[in-house]
């Protein structure tokens, strides 16, 4: 679902600004939602979010904000009703660590390529 500033912000380049929603949701245990960037604010107007994906736990009541960043030379306003990111919500499971070894792979410890072309 798309997320839509509630107010006129005017970001400044380099600099992270909190933009609010209006928008308070209840997750149900077991889901969470997920912020993400717009691709065509992205790409026209090198406007992003710095911590994409964001999480948002079922225990959260506050207001969603989204945080927006231009990677642009000038500022960039963003006007009340504007679409700034899309929210995803998704079923997750719940995992219990369990301290002890790791079982052998093929592939072992090896990482950052090592599993071929």
């Amino acid at each position: 679902m798309d997320l839509r500033a509630v107010e006129d912000a005017t970001l400044e380049p380099g600099v992270p600004r909190l933009v609010p929603t209006g928008l308070t949701i209840e997750l149900p245990p077991g889901y969470e939602a997920q912020v993400r960037p717009r691709s065509g604010l992205a790409l026209q107007h090198a406007i992003t979010s710095p911590n994409a994906p964001g999480t948002i736990d079922p225990g959260y009541r506050g207001e969603i904000r989204v945080i927006l960043l231009n990677l642009g030379r000038e500022p960039y306003t963003v006007h009340a009703g504007d679409r700034i990111a899309q929210m995803i919500v998704s079923r997750y499971e719940a995992v219990e660590w369990v301290e002890g070894g790791l079982a052998d792979s093929q592939r072992g410890a090896g990482g950052f390529g090592s599993s071929g072309r």
